[in-house]
């Protein structure tokens, strides 16, 4: 009888994350937004963001949620490429501006171009940062802070599940 309560509830959940990450995989798939071309300013309501995207994605990007430092798939990656917006397939970042800050999230020294990101005074938890939002589709990716390497001095520091990565060919 043990065995079979074993292996039901091992079922189960295989069960439930076989069914989670095929609905992540199918919200991401009908984001009619997503476009690593397209250049048009995006101006669309939270409730048409969320319901197009993973719930993950969407705390980040709409509710200015942050993931855990050191949990993200890219705070540690080094491979060359270009970061792209996870929300709308804006591109954001390159690695040659990646470094390793020791934070626990993506850093880089700036930006791929003049209107990847723009910026926006956050007052959230008594602190005083400058919020990073993507330059189409304002979804929330980070903060910035001065203690960055030269030549910038910046430290661009984003949230993992908000940028996607295509390795250089």
């Amino acid at each position: 009888m043990h065995k079979f309560v074993l292996y039901t509830i091992i079922f189960l959940n295989w069960f439930f994350i076989s069914c989670s990450t095929a609905q992540q995989k199918s919200t991401m798939q009908k984001n009619p937004y997503y476009s690593r071309t397209a250049k048009e300013k995006l101006t669309l309501s939270n409730e048409e963001w969320k319901a197009v995207l993973p719930l993950d994605v969407y705390q980040v990007a709409r509710l200015a949620h942050t993931e855990r430092a050191f949990t993200g798939k890219y705070w540690d990656q080094d491979i060359k490429g270009t970061y792209y917006c996870a929300v709308c397939g804006h591109p954001l970042f390159t690695s040659t501006a990646k470094f390793a800050s020791g934070c626990g999230w993506p850093s880089f020294f700036e930006t791929l171009g003049e209107h990847s990101v723009q910026y926006k005074p956050d007052h959230s938890y008594g602190m005083e940062r400058i919020e990073v939002l993507c330059g189409r589709c304002d979804s929330h990716l980070g903060h910035i802070f001065d203690d960055g390497p030269a030549p910038t001095h910046k430290r661009f520091c984003m949230n993992s599940i908000v940028l996607d990565f295509e390795a250089a060919h």
